[in-house]
């Protein structure tokens, strides 16, 4: 159950979430927002991998 919603908010990330890596975001330059998302997308990713 845990997995499938993982799964299920990774594909909700993907389509409403910005794509850093994409963009070339800068790790260092980042705003404290744009690094919670990235962490939020990290969080998700793992979970939903495990």
């Amino acid at each position: 159950m845990k997995k499938i919603f993982f799964k299920l908010l990774a594909k909700l990330n993907k389509l409403i979430l910005p794509s850093y890596t994409k963009q070339g975001l800068d790790l260092s330059k980042a705003s404290k927002l744009q690094l919670a998302i990235l962490g939020w997308k990290l969080y998700v990713t793992k979970n939903a991998l495990d």
